[in-house]
């Protein structure tokens, strides 16, 4: 069994591109702000995952690592606060965002409450 296997890791992955695709209409003077640290949370949501997948025989590791990506993951919420409030996205397409977010961080809560089943 593969990372990529792993529905956290395809939520956080497609959300990560959905991000990715909507920073491209932000602003060129928010490069190297916002547009790259909402990319860069976003991304390291799904680097988290495969790290932890790798350490899943130490329980710790493991749950240390899938807490790092739910820590990435509630630092794309707070960019996605801010892109908001700039006005670079709609209030719809916060919410959507959002919730893509949330569903990915009851994942990661579920890896970490029942590591054994990914042994």
């Amino acid at each position: 069994m593969s990372f990529k296997t792993l529905l956290a890791y395809q939520k956080g992955f497609s959300l990560a591109m959905e991000i990715f695709t909507i920073t491209n209409g932000f602003p060129k003077s928010e490069l190297f702000g916002l547009t790259s640290q909402i990319i860069r949370s976003s991304r390291s949501v799904c680097a988290n995952i495969s790290e932890a997948y790798r350490k899943r025989q130490y329980e710790k590791h493991f749950k240390s690592k899938l807490s790092d990506a739910d820590s990435e993951n509630s630092e794309t919420q707070l960019w996605l606060d801010f892109a908001l409030a700039c006005n670079y996205i709609s209030e719809n397409q916060q919410i959507e965002l959002q919730s893509k977010s949330e569903e990915v961080g009851k994942l990661l809560n579920f890896m970490i409450n029942n590591p054994n089943k990914f042994k």
